[in-house]
Parts: C-alpha cells; structure tokens; sequence
C-alpha cells in the first residue's frame, strides 16, 4: 500500500503533466519544425564542450567523431556489443590481457580534410592521460602504460591485466594536430571540433548548433542531411514547445512525457540505462558510519512506490549498482526487502532510540542527517523528497537541500547526495568499481562519497576486472552483490529509463541502446543518427 506521504508526492508529480495535457497546441503543419530531411530538436543540455579529451564522445556516440570501436545494438533489453569503427577489427590480447592490439581503417578523412592514422589514435589518448590537460576523464584510461604504433597497428600496453579494455576504445579520436597541450577545457575543440565523424558543425552559437551531414563519411553519407539542436533548459519550456510543433523532439522526465502518450504527430520513447539514482550517505556522521543503521535506511526506503510515481513506471528497482542489464553477473537475489519495521527493530538493537520528538538518538547524537539534491533535476527532487518521508516514518530526520555542485563538494564529508551512476555501463568494473571501492588516491570525489567498503568487496572487485569473462568472473561480480548487502554505502533507489518524446517523421530508426547516464538529444531516438533510412 502507498502511504499518504507517497501519494501527496503522486499528486503534485502529476499536476505538471495534467498542465501540459490540457494545453491545446496550435494547429502546425507536420513539418514545420524540420526540413525535409533535416530534424530540429529541444536541448535540454549546454552547447558546446565538443572535445573528446575532456569526456565528448567518451562512449562511441556523437554525429562529430568516431573512436575506434563504436555500440552496436539489436536488442534494447540488452547491453550493445562492440563494431569496428575507424579499426577494422575487434582488438586481439595477449594471455594475460595487459597488450591489445588494433587494426587502423585506411582512406579515412578529417572533416578539415586531413588524414586519419595511428598519429591521431596515439595524441589522443596520450592526451586524455597527460596531467596539463586536467581530463575529467583520465582516471577511466588509468590502467594504459603506453601507446604505440607499427605501420597500420596501434597497441596499447597496460599496467594491469584488464579484461574489460574494448570498453575504452570506445572514446572520440581527435586529429593530433589539433591536439597542443593545455588544458582541455580551452581548448579550440570544444567550439570548433574535427571528427570523422558523419556530421560537422557549421553554426554554433549559445542557444543553436547546426550539424551539417558529412557527405564525405566514410561509412556513407547519411541520409539525415542536417541536424539543429536548440538550447532550452527548462523541462516544461521543453515539453510544451515540442507539443506546440516547434520540435521534432526532446528529452523530458516521465511525467511530462506522460503528456504525449495520445499526442497526435508524437511518440513517446523509453530506453533502458544502467543510470541508478541513490543517495549516498555522509561519512563524518556518527549515525551513518554504522553500517546496520545504512541496513536499516536500505529496508526503510520503498522503491517500488518511488518507481511508480516519480518515474511513473520507466525504470526497475536498483538495489546495488548492479542491472539485469548484466546478465548473469546480475545476482537477483541481491535485494534489501521494504521492511520498514525491521528497520526499526534494527536502529532499536543498535542503541538508536526514539526521543521525544520521534527522532531517534544515541549518546546525545541525532538519527539526523542533510540529503542534497541538483535542483535542476526534478527527479532527484521527487526522489529526495519520497526518501525523507520513508525515513521519517522510522524516526530518522532528514533534511533536504537544493544545491549546485559547485556548494556540495565542500560539505561532500557532512552531506548525504541524490546521486546518479552508471556513466560507463558498457564494462562492468566501471559499473561498480569506482562506486564501491574504497576511495583511493587519485579517484574523484563523487567515487563513493561516503568512503564505505570493505577488504573483502575490494578485493573481489579487484581480482574481478582482472579476468575473463567466464563463471570465475561471474562468482566474484556475485559476491561484491553479496558483500555490499551485509555492509552497503548507499542507499540505492531506481535505475531510470530514460523518456523521449519523437515526431513520426517516416525515418527508419533502428533499435534503441542500454543508455549510460548521460542521456539527452545525443541519445535516445537519436543515437544512431546517421545510420536512420527512410
């Protein structure tokens, strides 16, 4: 049953939606939003940032460059595999796994007409790697000693065994010549990027990017001949402006996309991801360093209420960071049940009591802490917001804080976060490794905020990205799930699908892809842009 906090939540989640529903749209011809075989589309992201060194492009999707191996999907339900791209093959290893090897396309051109060789592969990851670029991504290529070239052939040698390697030729390459030191957020490709890429950007401004088909492409000119995203922050602006026919379409959250299950013209789109949404939980807090107390907030909180409303039903239960998307690594057994009345008889047992108030305390500390949520993101609102009425029905006190990232990485010791994960899905080490393992030095601060492990999930997680695919394999994935359940650092909430809403254009899409975090425009329906038919 849902309780009154949840439905009072459900009643202000669908007032927006029943908003949205009840404007009428002007009466707009079908394509008045696109050429005749171009798109416009509603973007809800920041343009600009089109530099594969600082994270563009990380994971083998974007109209501007290709990276050696690109996502090749045929199945939604199920994680992509891996095609050539600007290689010819699938890397080959050695036994041990610490050398892979890469067969380079030939008669491959730059958008500035430029050739592509193995120069180009070796600037950019070296870039990526190199301290003066201050990479938001470097830490994912850690594990790369050197990269080497012999004619056509890159090879990249490793520190470590790692099994998982594929993953990470996935990542944009870059011209070297372009490629000059410094930091890359100023660098020249972040507002006039060089691919191989299908499309090219031929107007850039704050609010408009204009992508231009490259009718040079080596994987064939597409047939999409243009592509225009314009920049609109705000989800409702969003929602009502792609309804009013201005749009061909855009990324909105499920409530509003809820709007345009019978809109004329529209579909509505949903992509499964590996992207969890938790809170983590503060580590200078007497109260959450217990780990039966982190127990008791996991069986406290109902997920299924949460999936219900606040995602309206796109997404699954998230329980550790761990998707059916992985298949068998996925332990289905590994799951807190929603007992909010064990959860009490566990504070109970571990000396947190009730007051007065209904707050529990122990020793004169509180059973008290602060959730901080992007107050950009409506999810992580609704979400932080269904998470506090939980705990409070089990006597702990939790305040909300809307605040930017820029506020919360100061306080990341004395916050709890509404978080999101699974930025690289498409290995699982980088799935779970950062988010479970013990922090180390080097590793970002958003990688397990709460500083939570143990030996024995660290060293399952690390002999695990060290072996091959294979029941071995499976039984160490199985046993961090285990593990985690008996001492778990978050609270895991919901792995979110991401909604969409499409104009019917005639266009031949393709299948959907697992979705990583990051989603918007580039994404979605539009994933796969250049490869669309009519």
């Amino acid at each position: 049953m849902v309780s009154r906090p949840t439905l009072a939540l459900a009643g202000l989640l669908t007032a927006a939606a029943l908003a949205l529903s009840a404007c009428t749209a002007p009466s707009v011809p079908p394509a008045a939003a696109a050429t005749q075989d171009g798109i416009v589309l509603a973007d809800g992201s920041d343009l600009g940032g089109y530099n594969p060194i600082n994270g563009y492009g990380e994971l083998g999707v974007s109209p501007l460059y290709d990276g050696l191996l690109a996502l090749h999907s045929t199945n939604p339900d199920a994680l992509p595999t891996f095609a050539p791209a600007l290689a010819t093959a699938l890397p080959t290893h050695n036994a041990d796994f610490t050398e892979w090897t890469v067969p380079l396309r030939s008669g491959v051109t730059f958008h500035d007409g430029t050739p592509f060789d193995a120069a180009d592969v070796i600037a950019t990851y070296e870039a990526v790697l190199d301290p003066a670029s201050a990479s938001e991504i470097a830490s994912a290529f850690e594990m790369i000693s050197t990269v080497t070239a012999t004619g056509d052939r890159v090879t990249f040698t490793l520190k470590y065994p790692y099994a998982d390697f594929p993953a990470r030729l996935l990542l944009a390459i870059a011209p070297s010549e372009k490629l000059t030191g410094g930091p890359a957020s100023e660098s020249s490709l972040n507002r006039e990027p060089i691919g191989t890429g299908p499309y090219q950007l031929t107007e850039l401004t704050a609010e408009k990017a204009v992508f231009t088909a490259n009718p040079d492409y080596w994987g064939g000119a597409p047939q999409v001949a243009s592509l225009t995203t314009v920049h609109l922050p705000d989800d409702n602006t969003r929602a009502l402006r792609v309804k009013a026919g201005e749009f061909d379409g855009t990324s909105i959250p499920p409530t509003l996309a809820s709007a345009f299950t019978d809109a004329p013209g529209f579909r509505v789109v949903s992509a499964k991801s590996a992207d969890w949404r938790g809170v983590s939980l503060p580590a200078d807090s007497a109260f959450t360093r217990d780990p039966q107390v982190r127990i008791a907030l996991n069986l406290a909180v109902d997920r299924q209420a949460m999936l219900d409303t606040v995602l309206v039903g796109h997404g699954t239960l998230a329980h550790t960071p761990v998707s059916a998307v992985y298949g068998e690594v996925f332990d289905p057994s590994a799951v807190f049940a929603h007992d909010p009345d064990g959860a009490k008889a566990l504070l109970d047992r571990a000396g947190w009591t009730p007051g007065a108030d209904g707050v529990r305390a122990k020793g004169g500390e509180r059973a008290a802490f602060t959730v901080a949520y992007n107050p950009s993101d409506t999810v992580r609102r609704d979400l932080a917001t269904a998470f506090a009425a939980d705990l409070k029905a089990i006597g702990v006190e939790v305040t909300l804080e809307a605040l930017g990232w820029d506020k919360i990485e100061p306080r990341i010791g004395d916050l709890g976060i509404l978080l999101g994960g699974g930025d690289k899905p498409y290995s699982i080490d980088t799935q779970v490794h950062a988010a479970l393992h013990t922090p180390m030095a080097g590793t970002s601060v958003w990688d397990n905020p709460g500083r939570f492990g143990t030996p024995a999930l660290d060293a399952a997680l690390n002999q695990a990205r060290r072996t091959a695919d294979g029941p071995t394999r499976t039984a160490l994935y199985r046993a961090v799930q285990a593990d985690y359940l008996t001492d778990p650092s978050y609270v895991m909430l919901v792995f979110v699908d991401h909604t969409y809403v499409v104009r019917d254009g005639g266009w031949q899409r393709g299948p959907l892809t697992i979705e990583p975090h990051a989603h918007g425009v580039a994404w979605g329906p539009w994933w796969n842009l250049a490869a669309w038919t009519r």
